[in-house]
């Protein structure tokens, strides 16, 4: 069946049991006047903290208020850079397995700098924004991800540019 791409102006939001649609992702997200997408897609990987043998992720969801939180992320997302042209956020829920996408953050603009920067915020405000948990499932057992943390709004995230100007700060205060 697929994720059904629903587009509002420009944005496309969805959480989705199916696979996630990469390259329908990147296609829908060109545009004539953006010479730059980029493709952030979070991978199941075998190992997480404190643990080398991860075999799989599940993934659950508040639902009914993942989809405005990714609404909320593309409109601060706007807000911090609005030369960008679309948006993709997608999420998969259920088990998935090593090699799997996860997530999906698309981001098209007129040049690469700000492509990635926005791309970099988006997939930070959703893992700090969105109600989604995963399960970590390894040989022998199972158990939550560790490294929780509390839900923040979109815009208390800090974006690429003010952490780098904070460790640019940090690193210029501390010569003599």
């Amino acid at each position: 069946m697929g994720v059904q791409l629903i587009s509002i102006n420009n944005n496309w939001c969805a959480i989705t049991n199916e696979p996630l649609p990469i390259l329908e992702a990147y296609e829908w997200a060109i545009l004539p006047n953006c010479g730059a997408v980029v493709v952030f897609s979070g991978i199941v990987r075998d190992h997480a903290d404190g643990r080398a043998d991860v075999t799989a992720l599940t993934y659950e969801a508040f639902e009914a208020e993942v989809t405005k939180k990714f609404e909320d992320i593309v409109k601060e997302l706007r807000k911090r850079f609005p030369e960008v042209g679309r948006v993709a956020l997608l999420h998969r829920l259920g088990t998935l397995l090593l090699g799997e996408s996860s997530v999906l953050a698309v981001v098209s603009a007129p040049h690469r700098d700000v492509a990635f920067e926005a791309a970099q915020f988006a997939i930070d405000a959703l893992k700090e924004s969105a109600p989604i948990w995963k399960k970590e499932h390894w040989k022998g057992g199972s158990d939550w991800g560790i490294g929780t943390h509390d839900v923040v709004a979109p815009g208390q995230v800090k974006s690429s540019q003010s952490a780098t100007a904070a460790a640019s700060a940090s690193v210029d205060g501390a010569r003599p």
